[in-house]
């Protein structure tokens, strides 16, 4: 058994302390000690972006980042882009554009599309296909998921203009 070691971060906006070896993924840690399971494993060498989280604003591949490297960061997952009220309008524009099927690629996508949104609430379509190139999908096709996040950027759009 390997000595745990003790982290402390945030999480969602929670403060979180927790036990993790030193081996263990990000991925791992948010899954199997703190049973946050809407981050997926897909390929876990990084490149299908299933496990996609947001670490101090930056969108990251949580199999590529040790749990310890947590101590100190803030961490937003899938479950933390819903706003307490109801849906984030990413989420919701999934739905209504069903940008979505087997769902293991999903939470990535949304967490993708989250970060960049919020940096760039009128990007492109180039743009958004440039920024979720990381993100593999088998189901869908990508149109619909490109679509739901062009759409989810106009409702943000729109609703920061309301709010200034």
């Amino acid at each position: 058994m390997s000595k745990k070691i003790h982290v402390q971060t945030n999480i969602n906006g929670l403060d979180v302390d927790l036990l993790c070896e030193s081996r263990q993924s990000l991925l791992e840690v948010l899954r199997d000690v703190l049973n946050m399971t809407g981050t997926k494993e897909g390929c876990n060498d990084g490149n299908c972006g299933a496990c996609s989280v947001i670490v101090d604003g930056r969108l990251i591949d949580s199999c590529l980042m040790l749990g310890v490297e947590a101590e100190g960061k803030e961490i937003t997952t899938i479950e933390g882009v819903a706003y307490t009220h109801g849906l984030h309008p990413i989420q919701q524009s999934f739905l209504e554009n069903a940008a979505l099927q087997c769902g293991i690629c999903t939470p990535g996508f949304i967490v993708a599309a989250k970060a960049l949104l919020e940096n760039e609430p009128e990007a492109d379509e180039g743009r958004v296909r440039h920024w979720l190139a990381g993100n593999l999908c088998r189901c869908t096709g990508y149109d619909k998921i490109v679509r739901a996040v062009l759409d989810a950027g106009k409702t943000m759009a729109t609703q920061s203009k309301s709010e200034s």
